[in-house]
């Protein structure tokens, strides 16, 4: 074999129009978009080491304390494992502390002291964040988004792996 033989040709991509619609999709937007929501987030709170999942437990637990650990799940769309997993790292930092409902099978976690604190440190960081992410947008096109994608969530909520009962609303759902 003749090692100064030219190199292969490569085939010019075959479908740049199926590319340009993926790059286009909703799904792939709103994941991209996720993504850099919580890198900018992540960013702003990395002092706190805080994600934006915890974040979410924090200030769930902080408006409804001794919240069952399934209805906390809820209150945000997670998954039972999701929300296991998150509560294990808060409670190993001291954050937060699960307890077994006397009869029940229920798991209630409530804030700890040092997890109120945090959270109290967490908001001017958060609230940064969440100024920086919509920073591209004016106003207008702030609130619109807001209202489109909570359009899209509500009208397609029975379609989501896991399912979102912000606190006090399961009665009304039951």
């Amino acid at each position: 074999m003749d090692s100064l033989a030219e190199p292969p040709v490569l085939p010019a991509p075959k479908r740049p129009a199926a590319l340009a619609r993926l790059y286009a999709r909703p799904g792939f937007l709103l994941r991209r978009a996720h993504q850099i929501s919580a890198a900018v987030f992540e960013d702003e709170c990395r002092s706190l080491q805080l994600t934006p999942a915890q974040f979410g437990v924090l200030t769930v637990l902080s408006a409804h304390p001794g919240l069952g650990q399934s209805s906390l799940a809820r209150a945000l769309g997670f998954d039972k494992v999701t929300v296991l997993r998150v509560l294990r790292g808060l409670e190993a930092r001291g954050l937060v502390v699960r307890q077994l409902d006397e009869g029940r099978r229920n798991v209630s976690v409530t804030l700890t002291a040092t997890g109120t604190a945090l959270l109290d440190q967490a908001g001017a960081p958060a609230e940064k964040a969440y100024r920086r992410l919509m920073a591209p947008l004016d106003r207008a096109q702030q609130q619109q988004l807001i209202e489109l994608l909570q359009l899209l969530t509500g009208e397609l909520e029975d379609h989501a792996r896991a399912a979102f009962v912000p606190p006090g609303a399961e009665s009304s759902r039951a």
